[in-house]
C-alpha cells in the first residue's frame, strides 16, 4: 500500500510501558541517500502475533525538547536519546503485511518499503518503530540519517543517456504520484460511501426486525382470536343443528363464513411462512453485515456512550415524572377539598332558599295585614277638613296614624320599596321584615362574611373558591 487512506491507531502511552523486544529490525543502515526508496526489514518473534491494523512508522530521534532514553534490544544494549514520547509523533508510516502462516512458531521475516516522496528531507536522526493497532510500540530500530554521499569519496560518472533516463524516470514518478493522489481521493470517497451504505443497511435491518417482531405478535394474537371464534362457531353450529328447519339457512351462512375464515387462516399461515423465509434471508444478510461491522469498534463505543447518556436522561425523566405524580396527588387532594366546600355551600344555599320561602310567606302575611289596616283606617277617618287630629274612640289602643297629615290615599303610609324586587314595605313598622326580605337577594361568603348580590352568583362562587387555593 503506497499511500495512507486513514490515520493509524496511536496512543498516549509513555515509552516506559512499551515492549521493544517483540519486533526486531534487521539490516538498518546508518545513512540513507535522500531521493530514493528504502526497504525496512524486520522479524516478528514467536511471542508476538501481528494484527491487521499494525503499522511501522519513522520517528525523529532528536528534537529541541527534553529527549527520552531508548534501549534498542537488537543493537547489543546500545542506548539512544529519542525526541518523541508517544506514538502520535510519527513523521510517516506504512501498514504492515500480515504473514501467510500466522500459526508458525518460528520467527517471521517481513519487509515494508517507504517511497522517497514521503521520506524526510533533513539530516536529523530517525528510527523505525513497530506499533500495534492499540498504539503500543513493539519494536524500535537503531537511529539513522538521510544525507547525501560524500563527493570526495565517490566519483560519479553520468552520461547524457543516463541523465535523460533519470529525467524520464522522474517524470514517470511524478505521473505515478499524481495517479496515486487521484486514487487516494477516489478510495477515500468510496470508503465514505461504503460507511454510509453500511449504516443505512444496518438501520434497514433493525427496522425490518422490529416490523417482523410486531407482525409475529399480531399474527399470534389474531390466530388465537380466530381459534376462539372457530370454537364458538362450532358450538353455535351444533346448537343450530338441533333447532327447527327455519334456522337451516342461518346454519348454511355460518358454515360458509367458517369456510371463508379457514381460507383466510391458511393464507395468513402461508404469509407467516413467507415472513419466516424472509427472516432467514435477513439473518444470512445480517451474518454478512456482521463480518464487515467488526471493523467499526470505535463507532460502537460511541453508541455505548450515547446509550449511557440516554439512561441518564431516562433517570431524569423518571424523577420529573415522580414530581408530576406528586403534583397530581396534591391537585387531587385540593379538588376533594373543593368538592367538600362546594357541598357545604350547596347545603347552605338550600337552607337559605328554605328560609327565603318562609320569609316570603311571612312577608305576604304582613302585606295582607297592612292592607286590611289601610282599608280599616280609610273607613274610620272623619269627613272634616281637620286632617283627623282627633282620636277614634272605636280603637282600643288609639289611632297610631292620628299624627299623619291629610294626604292623598297612597301617601297615608310612608312606603319603602325593596331595591332588588321593588316590593312595598311600611317605613316605620316593618324595617326588620324588609331586612329579612332582602337577605335571600344577597349571597354571603361563609368564610369572610362578604356579601354579593344574588345576580352575581358566578363572582360569589369564584370568591369562595379563592379561599380554598
Amino acid at each position: 500500500m503506497e499511500e495512507t487512506i486513514e490515520d493509524p491507531p496511536t496512543s498516549a502511552v509513555l515509552l516506559d510501558h512499551c515492549h521493544f523486544s517483540q519486533v526486531i529490525f534487521n539490516s538498518v543502515e546508518k545513512f540513507y541517500v535522500p531521493g530514493g526508496d528504502i526497504t525496512c526489514y524486520y522479524t516478528l518473534t514467536q511471542h508476538f502475533i501481528p494484527r491487521r491494523k499494525d503499522w511501522i512508522g519513522i520517528f525523529r530521534c532528536s528534537l529541541n525538547h527534553t529527549p527520552q532514553l531508548l534501549i534498542c534490544p537488537n543493537t547489543t544494549g546500545s542506548q539512544h536519546q529519542v525526541g518523541w514520547k508517544t506514538t502520535r509523533e510519527y513523521y510517516t508510516f506504512m501498514w504492515v503485511t500480515l504473514p501467510v502462516d500466522l500459526n508458525s512458531k518460528s520467527p517471521k521475516q517481513q519487509e515494508v518499503q517507504f517511497k522517497a516522496y514521503y521520506l524526510p528531507k533533513d539530516d536529523e536522526y530517525y528510527q523505525f518503530c513497530y506499533v500495534d493497532q492499540d498504539g503500543v510500540v513493539r519494536g524500535a530500530s537503531i537511529p539513522f540519517q538521510f544525507c547525501p554521499e560524500n563527493e570526495e569519496d565517490i566519483l560519479v560518472v553520468t552520461t547524457q543517456g543516463e541523465v535523460e533516463e533519470i529525467e524520464q524516470h522522474n517524470e514517470e514518478l511524478c505521473r505515478e504520484n499524481e495517479q496515486l493522489k487521484d486514487s487516494c481521493v477516489s478510495l477515500q470517497k468510496q470508503n465514505a460511501d461504503m460507511h454510509a451504505r453500511l449504516q443505512k443497511k444496518q438501520e434497514e435491518l433493525e427496522t425490518l426486525k422490529s416490523i417482523n417482531k410486531k407482525l409475529e405478535q399480531t399474527m399470534k394474537e389474531q390466530k388465537d382470536c380466530w381459534e376462539t371464534e372457530l370454537l364458538q362457531l362450532k358450538e353455535q353450529n351444533q346448537k343450530m343443528s338441533s333447532e327447527n328447519e327455519k334456522m337451516g339457512v342461518r346454519v348454511d351462512q355460518l358454515q360458509a363464513q367458517l369456510s371463508t375464515q379457514e381460507k383466510e387462516i391458511e393464507k395468513l399461515v402461508q404469509g407467516v411462512q413467507d415472513k419466516a423465509e424472509q427472516l432467514e434471508d435477513l439473518k444470512k444478510e445480517n451474518g454478512q453485515l456482521f463480518l464487515s461491522l467488526t471493523e467499526q469498534r470505535e463507532h460502537r463505543k460511541e453508541l455505548e456512550r450515547t446509550v449511557e447518556e440516554m439512561k441518564q436522561k431516562e433517570t431524569t425523566a423518571a424523577k420529573k415524572e415522580q414530581e408530576l405524580t406528586d403534583q397530581n396527588f396534591d391537585l387531587s387532594k385540593r379538588l376533594s377539598e373543593n368538592k367538600i366546600i362546594c357541598n357545604v355551600l350547596q347545603k347552605e344555599k338550600e337552607r337559605m332558599e328554605e328560609e327565603n320561602g318562609l320569609l316570603k310567606m311571612e312577608n305576604s302575611a304582613l302585606l295582607s295585614s297592612v292592607g286590611q289596616n289601610d282599608d280599616f283606617l280609610l273607613h274610620q277617618a272623619p269627613a272634616s277638613n281637620q286632617g283627623g287630629a282627633r282620636q277614634n274612640p272605636g280603637l282600643v289602643y288609639g289611632n297610631p296614624y292620628s299624627g299623619i297629615q291629610e294626604s292623598p290615599a297612597p301617601s297615608l303610609l310612608s312606603i319603602k320599596k325593596c331595591p332588588t324586587c321593588k316590593s312595598d314595605f311600611p317605613d316605620d313598622l316593618f324595617d326588620h321584615t324588609l331586612e329579612q326580605h332582602m337577605q335571600p337577594h344577597s349571597l354571603n361568603c361563609p368564610i369572610c362574611d362578604k356579601a354579593f348580590p344574588a345576580k352575581e352568583k358566578q363572582i360569589f362562587e369564584d370568591h369562595v373558591l379563592c379561599h380554598t387555593l
